[in-house]
């Protein structure tokens, strides 16, 4: 059985020379939920592009679910719902006319994608607002809405650039249920995120490219399993006037009070052992807090970046 996406030696030259992929090699599994990382023009987004058939690829082969990119444009589309990171909707068109216009473009009959249509909005939430025009939607009604018209001619593979970027907690959240499942229920998941949590929370294989190549792939737990380090934040009791060390954890003053430590602790410590060290040398702990999550940690580490996230 083929797998949902499979990409080899993908280059994309720009116009102006400029190199966005350099032989990319990666592959989606059938039923995966695949987060693909990178910083600020890695190439992700270009990767998406030429996967939807948005953008033109330079030399390389793309198959997806068995159908190849060159061969089988139609194939390849109708497979793929895409989400593009940019809204990109009229304003002034109705919600639900939105959804069956979107149907039509691949073959569905008018009174199918008005049945798809209304799944879909209950699916999504937006029922109530079928006959509310696209420009009266909130921020977030939006991104639902473009999630919707990405699945309303029910593809296998669903492609998500940056899907919850701009949203509050609420509608995050919520978005991740529902991508949790449609996974569930047989739908393969590409996305692009610059909330590392976000992909930590959700996917289970991870892809992490960087000027336009692709450093890691594997599983979640594999890739973090490799972190060699955790970084922590603790707030003390008492101020000191210099950062402490031990065998295994590197301090560091977090401010100017001496109140606030971070620690870089080595993967083969416990908490516990980080508590001890602090009571023996006399130190008081009032809280404590993660700095960063284990996928950004090994993120950061592997593109040896400042952190800077995006397309």
């Amino acid at each position: 059985m083929p797998n949902a996406i499979r990409i080899r030696g993908l280059e994309k030259v720009w116009t102006n020379g400029k190199r966005a992929l350099a032989g990319v090699d990666l592959e989606v599994e059938r039923g995966d939920f695949y987060a693909l990382l990178g910083p600020n023009g890695a190439g992700k987004t270009t990767t998406i592009g030429v996967v939807s058939s948005l953008v033109s690829k330079s030399a390389g082969e793309v198959t997806v679910f068995g159908h190849d990119l060159e061969r089988e444009p139609a194939a390849v589309r109708r497979a793929i719902g895409l989400v593009p990171q940019e809204f990109n909707m009229n304003l002034w068109e109705p919600v639900q006319e939105v959804l069956v216009n979107q149907a039509g473009f691949y073959g569905v009959p008018k009174r199918e994608g008005i049945k798809r249509a209304e799944a879909c909005l209950d699916l999504l939430g937006l029922r109530d607002r079928a006959d509310s025009l696209v420009r009266e939607l909130s921020g977030g009604m939006r991104r639902r809405l473009m999630i919707a018209r990405a699945l309303v001619h029910q593809p296998q593979l669903l492609i998500l650039d940056e899907p919850t970027a701009g949203v509050d907690i609420e509608i995050r959240r919520s978005t991740w249920a529902l991508l949790r499942r449609l996974n569930q229920e047989g739908t393969t998941i590409l996305l692009t995120t610059h909330y590392l949590e976000e992909a930590e929370a959700l996917c289970r294989t991870v892809g992490i490219i960087d000027q336009g190549r692709l450093l890691e792939q594997g599983p979640v737990d594999i890739l973090l399993s490799q972190a060699s380090v955790q970084t922590f934040v603790f707030d003390l009791a008492q101020p000191v006037a210099c950062a402490p060390s031990w065998e295994g954890i590197s301090c560091a003053l977090a401010d100017g009070s001496g109140y606030k430590l971070e620690a870089a602790v080595s993967a083969d410590l416990t908490l516990n052992d980080v508590f001890t060290a602090f009571q023996q040398s006399g130190l008081s702990v009032l809280s404590m807090r993660n700095k960063q999550n284990r996928l950004e940690e090994f993120f950061l580490r592997r593109v040896g970046r400042d952190g800077t996230h995006g397309n």
